[in-house]
């Protein structure tokens, strides 16, 4: 019964998150990459840097892998070398997706809080190369996960699926390795966008406060100040950011710390009514969530934005409606 319960979730759950994940991220990276919303270039390429790896995770954990496993097992991306290759490729995405909201976090919080830094740190090559950097120590430091893998079954001398080897959680070298990737992500990301948001909300707020000081001495604190308005939307905004990753990344944290600390293993085929299972498949399914949402939450709030993307659907609206009406 749970089996089925489980796998109707599945069934449902990957398929919809692609269906509007990846169309999401798509329109989100033309949107942005038209320079119309309003936002610094290099903004615009944290963000667009942002939705491509996003795009890219459900590219290759969900359609790739979750929905292929559901509805197409036979295919060619079963194969182990396949299959080996495409779980490096999703390890590798994902710490790219993490980190790219990390840096962008940090550049909001020099540009807020350190202006002498920001002319220099915040542009367009900078952030260029920032992304660049990220991405290519994404997949470099997920090479070894290749070969982490060995055929579950081998069926006329050809490997299909791929299992974790046992020595990959008995090896003192591979535990190394799954705590060092643990620990870049989600526990470091964790940490420092805690310490990013918390270091950049107080500056805003001792920054509002010393200017309702003087704004009382001089105009009266009834005038409005659109510069506070603005430092309080950011606050908004970066409590937002925080709390969407903290949530959707939490379930993973508690089910590495629980592997680790209680010496288990992670229960890959374990029964679906199992609490470390659910744990587990919870944890994944939140993940990739985020990979949804992270991009709406920086572009998806900016009225400019909006309207871009009334004015693309009115687009593409009356194109159908005229394509139809000839």
């Amino acid at each position: 019964m749970h089996g089925n319960v489980a796998g109707l979730l599945y069934a449902i759950y990957y398929p919809v998150l692609a269906a509007v994940g990846v169309p999401g991220n798509l329109v989100t990276i033309v949107i942005l990459s038209r320079g119309r919303c309003g936002l610094s270039r290099c903004i615009t390429r944290y963000l667009v840097g942002m939705a491509v790896t996003d795009l890219l995770v459900l590219i290759t954990a969900v359609i790739l892998h979750r929905i292929s496993m559901l509805y197409f097992p036979v295919l060619f991306l079963q194969a182990t070398p396949v299959c080996r290759f495409r779980i490096a490729l999703i390890f590798a995405t994902r710490d790219s997706s993490v980190w790219l909201t990390v840096a962008f976090t940090f550049d909001r919080f020099v540009a807020i809080c350190w202006q002498k830094l920001k002319t220099k740190y915040c542009t367009e090559s900078t952030a260029a190369i920032v992304i660049g950097v990220f991405c290519a120590l994404s997949f470099v430091k997920n090479i070894p996960m290749y070969f982490a893998t060995e055929p579950l079954y081998i069926i006329d001398n050809v490997p299909w699926f791929c299992n974790f080897r046992s020595i990959f959680y008995s090896s003192v070298l591979w535990t190394a390795f799954n705590w060092i990737d643990h620990i870049l992500n989600p526990c470091a990301p964790f940490v420092l966008m805690l310490l990013l948001n918390a270091l950049t909300v107080r500056h805003i707020l001792a920054a509002s406060r010393a200017r309702k000081r003087l704004r009382g001495h001089s105009n009266g604190e009834k005038q409005k100040d659109s510069e506070m308005e603005s430092r309080r939307k950011s606050i908004v905004l970066l409590f937002t950011i925080s709390g969407s990753f903290i949530v959707l990344w939490a379930t993973r944290v508690v089910n590495f710390l629980f592997v680790r600390f209680t010496n288990s293993n992670y229960s890959t085929g374990s029964s679906p009514s199992n609490p470390r299972f659910i744990l587990q498949e919870t944890g994944v399914m939140l993940q990739l969530l985020s990979c949804c949402t992270n991009t709406c939450i920086y572009a998806g709030t900016q009225r400019k934005f909006r309207d871009e993307f009334k004015n693309g659907f009115k687009y593409f609206l009356n194109l159908i409606i005229g394509k139809y009406s000839n």
